[in-house]
């Protein structure tokens, strides 16, 4: 049988471009060269631990969009997840990959966040109230990602959490409460007691997570994230007995979850 050269050639082009394909979508072992490879089946892939909230602080969605997807002032930017004020959420980052959305900061004994966490932005003006499309359309993200990823679902904390000193996203008309009752972050629970003679509340901020370099601003952020209360930037912040209450309970909490 007699075969065509020209016949044959397309057919020869799809087969290299399948063969490219799967070399594009195969992982690259990283198995190191100096060192005999021995697997070992008790591993897993790593994997976030933390969900933290942000508000954009710009004009639009497409704003925001196009930021998270090329620079700010500051550089190169990203996020996993972009809520829009309609409710659309958009993913701009694999699960699995580490976004550049938490800058320098801590949550308890995490100093990495941007390995250890999903970020979520949010279209949203801080000092605006937020819309009901958008935290509906985060419970369900939230939802997904803490059952989909195994993250703890008092694993969700907002920016300025962990960088109370440069951050006040996502501000004090984020509605904190509304995700507690859905079973998302840490939130007192049950009636608030007057914490015990000796009580350290310093110490109650640790055990919560709270980075403590800067104490003021860290009151200024327990205060947005617990009391719906913009501080501004007052040096002098400190605690009430409103405050002493509710770390008493975040603390015996979190204490609680200890294994």
């Amino acid at each position: 049988m007699h075969y065509d050269p020209d016949m044959l050639r397309p057919a020869c082009y799809l087969l290299l471009l399948l063969l490219l394909s799967a070399c594009a979508h195969t992982p690259v072992p990283m198995h190191n060269p100096l060192a005999q490879w021995v697997p070992s089946p008790n591993a897993d892939a790593r994997r976030a631990v933390i969900i933290v909230l942000h508000a954009t602080e710009q004009h639009s969605v497409q704003q925001s969009l196009d930021t998270l997807r090329t620079a700010n002032s500051k550089g190169p930017v990203s996020a996993h997840y972009l809520i829009g004020k309609d409710g659309v959420t958009y993913q701009l980052v694999d699960d699995g990959a580490r976004a550049w959305h938490a800058g320098g900061g801590r949550w308890g004994t995490i100093t990495d966040l941007n390995s250890a966490s999903i970020g979520i932005e949010i279209d949203n003006a801080v000092g605006v109230a937020y819309t009901d499309a958008q935290i509906t359309a985060l419970l369900r993200l939230l939802d997904d990602l803490t059952t989909r990823l195994s993250i703890p679902k008092t694993q969700v904390i907002g920016h300025a959490d962990l960088a109370p000193t440069r951050k006040r996203d996502p501000g004090a008309l984020f509605p904190w409460q509304r995700l507690a009752d859905a079973g998302f972050g840490l939130w007192p629970q049950g009636g608030l007691q007057d914490p015990p003679a000796g009580f350290d509340p310093w110490l109650a901020m640790a055990a919560v997570g709270y980075p403590l370099a800067d104490r003021a601003a860290a009151v200024r952020a327990f205060h947005r994230h617990y009391r719906g209360r913009d501080d501004g930037e007052d040096p002098q912040a400190s605690f009430d007995a409103e405050d002493l209450r509710i770390l008493h309970a975040l603390s015996n909490q979190r204490l609680a979850m200890r294994p």
